[in-house]
C-alpha cells in the first residue's frame, strides 16, 4: 500500500465511482471499499494519507472503526446534497472535517495540503505517554502542578505556563491538550524565540501567493493548522512587540488575515503559552505588552524546578531508564548512593539535564551499574565531592597532535570506535547547547543539516523547538 493512498469507504454506487475517478485523476492511489469490507482491508498499519467516508448508513460505526484501527489517519466525511446538515457528536469527535460533494480541484487540493501539513506536524511532535515523565513523582510541588492540570485541562481557558528552562513546560501543554475534548484535533507547537521576527507573522497566520519575495504559493499558518485543537506558543516572552499586537487581536476577536490577504479567517483554537522569562519584569522594561500579559495569564501554572522536588529524582530516573529500554537503546542502573548524590545537585538544566545525563550514562556504561565515582565530574565538584579518576569508556576529546592514540594489543573495530566517539561528542555538544541543534552544529563546526542527519543516524534527540 502506498503512503499517499486514500481509503474511500462508500457504497458501490455511481457517486463512489465519481469520487474515485476524481481522486485517481489527482494522482492518488485509491482503495475503495464498502463499510462491511473494512475489517479485511485494515491491517492495523497507518498507511493511508486519509480516509474518506461517504453515503454510509452506519456512519458513526464506520468512523469509530477507522479511528480504532488506524488512529493516525485523518477521517473526512463526504457530504452530498440531501445529507443531514449536522453530524452526530460521536462522528464530530473523530473526523477532522467534511468535504462537500461535488467539489472542485482547488478545494480538494487545499484539503489534502492541509491534512498533509497537520500529519507532518503530528508525526514530528508525536510522543508516547512516557512524554509525561517530567510529571512523575510524589513531591508536594509536582502534586500541586498535576492538580492544576486536572482542573483546567478540559476547558478552553488560556493557560500561561511559567518555569525555568528544561522543567517540562511543553510536557504540561501536551498534557492539557490530551486531557481535553480537543485531543482528537492537532496540537501545534511554535517556538516564538526560534523564528526570526520578520517571519513569525507568516508562520502564525500564513500568507497568500506573492505576499512577499519567495512566496511562490499560498501557505497556511499555524493557527489554521491547529483549527479545532491547541496552539502552543513556546517562549512567548521572546515575541517581538509588533507581533504581540497582532496576537492580542486574534485572542480578542478570534479571527485574522493571512499576510498579503484581505479575507478574514475565523479560528477555533485553544492557546497555551509558556516562557522562562519574568513577564512582569519584561513589562516594566517595555519589552512585553501588559494587555497581552493579562489576556494570556488567565490560568497560570508555575512549573517547579527540579531542585524544588529532589525527592522525585529516583522516580524520574526509573522512568527515563524505562524509556531508553522501550526504545531499545540499551539500559543502565544507578546505585542508591549515586541516586542520593544526584539529589544533592542543583540541576540548573532541570529535567532536561537529568534526561541527558541518563542517556549519556547508558552509552558510557551499557547495561552496567553506575556508582558515585562514575558520575560526571561537573556534578561531583558542584556538590563538593572529590572526583575519583576513572578510565573513560569513550574518549571525550580528539587526540592532540603530540599524543597519538594507541592501538590496543587486542585490536579494535575502528568503524564502531569512531562512530561511538562521534556519537558521544555530538551528545556533549547538544548537552552544552541545551539541545539547540543550530548551536551544537556551530560547536562541532559542521552544517546544521549534516548534524540533523547524524542525529537520525545515532537515534539522538534534540529539543531545539521546545522547552520541555
Amino acid at each position: 500500500m502506498k503512503l499517499q493512498s486514500i481509503l474511500l469507504v462508500a457504497p458501490d454506487t455511481e457517486d463512489r465511482r465519481q469520487i474515485q475517478a476524481v481522486l485517481e485523476f489527482s494522482e492518488y492511489s485509491v482503495v475503495a471499499v464498502e463499510s462491511g469490507e473494512l475489517e479485511t482491508v485494515l491491517s492495523g498499519e497507518d498507511g493511508f494519507q486519509m480516509a474518506l467516508v461517504a453515503g454510509d448508513q452506519a456512519l458513526a460505526r464506520t468512523v469509530q472503526c477507522l479511528h480504532r484501527q488506524i488512529p493516525r489517519t485523518p477521517v473526512v466525511v463526504v457530504r452530498r446534497r440531501g445529507d443531514p446538515e449536522r453530524l452526530s457528536t460521536a462522528v464530530e469527535e473523530v473526523v477532522v472535517g467534511t468535504l462537500d460533494w461535488p467539489t472542485t480541484y482547488p478545494v480538494l487540493t487545499e484539503l489534502f495540503q492541509r491534512l498533509s501539513q497537520e500529519r507532518e506536524i503530528n508525526r514530528r511532535s508525536r510522543r508516547s505517554l512516557e512524554l509525561f515523565r517530567s510529571l512523575t513523582g510524589d513531591s508536594p510541588a509536582i502534586r500541586r502542578t498535576r492538580k492544576l492540570i486536572e482542573q483546567v485541562a478540559d476547558t478552553d481557558v488560556t493557560v500561561l505556563i511559567l518555569g525555568e528552562s528544561g522543567t517540562g513546560k511543553e510536557v504540561i501543554a501536551r498534557n492539557l491538550h490530551y486531557r481535553s475534548s480537543r485531543r482528537h484535533k492537532p496540537f501545534v507547537p511554535v517556538n516564538c524565540g526560534a523564528i526570526p521576527g520578520e517571519l513569525l507573522e507568516s508562520e502564525l497566520f500564513g500568507h497568500e501567493k506573492g505576499a512577499f519575495t519567495g512566496a511562490l504559493s499560498a501557505r497556511q499558518g499555524r493557527f489554521e493548522m491547529a483549527e479545532g485543537g491547541t496552539l502552543f506558543l513556546d517562549e512567548i516572552g521572546d515575541m517581538p512587540l509588533a507581533m504581540q499586537v497582532k496576537l492580542l487581536r486574534v485572542l480578542q476577536e478570534r479571527c485574522f488575515e493571512r499576510v498579503g490577504g484581505n479575507r478574514t479567517i475565523h479560528c477555533d483554537v485553544r492557546v497555551i503559552a509558556a516562557t522562562h522569562r519574568d513577564l512582569e519584569a519584561e513589562i516594566k522594561a517595555g519589552r512585553f505588552r501588559e494587555d497581552l500579559y493579562y489576556r494570556l495569564n488567565v490560568f497560570p501554572i508555575e512549573v517547579p524546578a527540579l531542585r524544588e522536588r529532589r525527592e522525585d529524582i529516583p522516580a524520574l530516573v526509573a522512568d527515563l531508564i524505562a524509556r531508553i529500554e522501550n526504545e531499545k537503546r540499551g539500559s543502565v542502573r544507578l546505585t542508591a548512593a549515586a541516586l542520593e548524590t544526584l539529589k544533592r545537585y542543583d540541576w540548573p538544566g532541570n529535567v532536561r539535564e537529568l534526561a541527558n545525563l541518563i542517556e549519556r550514562l547508558a552509552v558510557l556504561y551499557p547495561y552496567g551499574v553506575v556508582d558515585v565515582a562514575d558520575l560526571p565530574e561537573k556534578i561531583l565538584r558542584r556538590i563538593g565531592e572529590t572526583p575519583v579518576p576513572q578510565p573513560a569508556a569513550v574518549p571525550t576529546l580528539p587526540p592532540q597532535a603530540d599524543e597519538p592514540p594507541t592501538l590496543p594489543k587486542e585490536g579494535l573495530d575502528l568503524k564502531a570506535h569512531l562512530s561511538s566517539l562521534e556519537r558521544e561528542l555530538i551528545r556533549q555538544a547538544l548537552e552544552e547547547c541545551n539541545g539547540v541543534v543550530a548551536h551544537a552544529a556551530k560547536r562541532l563546526k559542521m552544517r546544521r543539516t549534516t548534524l540533523v542527519e547524524k542525529l537520525r543516524k545515532y537515534g539522538l534527540r534534540a529539543d531545539e523547538s521546545s522547552d520541555s
